[in-house]
């Protein structure tokens, strides 16, 4: 029998001074089986910094064919696609041929500048890449917060996110690659 995924209620609070957007987002986030938590707070906190009425996580994780985060707009273009992790050159060329921006979130603490390293030459033809590095030790201080039912606040401003709850708060401070 298969394993089912996790489902968490989300509350999320963002407050973007960068970009001046100001939201609360309620959600149902589903967690795959073969996903770590580490991981789900990291698509929890890409959401929040990409933030927007029509961003939506996909079956990214189930299907080969799609983002793991996107914003589509009202003609059914993509005009944002997230992935996350050290992905395969092969599949950012792919995802940057079908949408207007491409992020990808790297988060793999030593293995992302020898990954990077191999790969940086390769990404300098996609004009519509960002990838953006988020240091280990605030990724795995995010696990703290993982709960079946969270309400999150999230302050975003010069570069730095503080990402709380009523019990902790973490300071993520981003690195951009590309």
């Amino acid at each position: 029998m298969a394993a089912k995924a996790t489902v968490f209620k989300v509350l999320l609070q963002i407050a973007d001074m960068d970009r001046h957007y100001y939201a609360d987002h309620q959600f149902t986030l589903a967690q795959h089986p073969s996903e770590t938590d580490t991981r789900m707070m990291v698509r929890l906190l890409a959401f929040a910094l990409n933030a927007s009425e029509s961003l939506v996580f996909s079956k990214g994780l189930s299907v080969d064919d799609e983002a793991e985060l996107w914003d589509k707009n009202l003609t059914g273009e993509i005009d944002l696609w997230v992935e996350f992790g050290q992905a395969d050159e092969k599949w950012l060329r792919k995802a940057c041929g079908r949408s207007k921006q491409v992020i990808l979130y790297t988060y793999g603490g030593r293995s992302v500048p020898i990954w990077w390293q191999q790969n940086q030459q390769a990404f300098t033809r996609y004009d519509n890449l960002a990838v953006i590095n988020l240091p280990e030790d605030a990724v795995k201080q995010m696990d703290v917060f993982v709960n079946r039912n969270m309400t999150l606040q999230v302050s975003i401003s010069e570069g730095q996110i503080w990402l709380s709850d009523a019990n902790n708060s973490v300071l993520i401070e981003p690195e951009t690659l590309k």
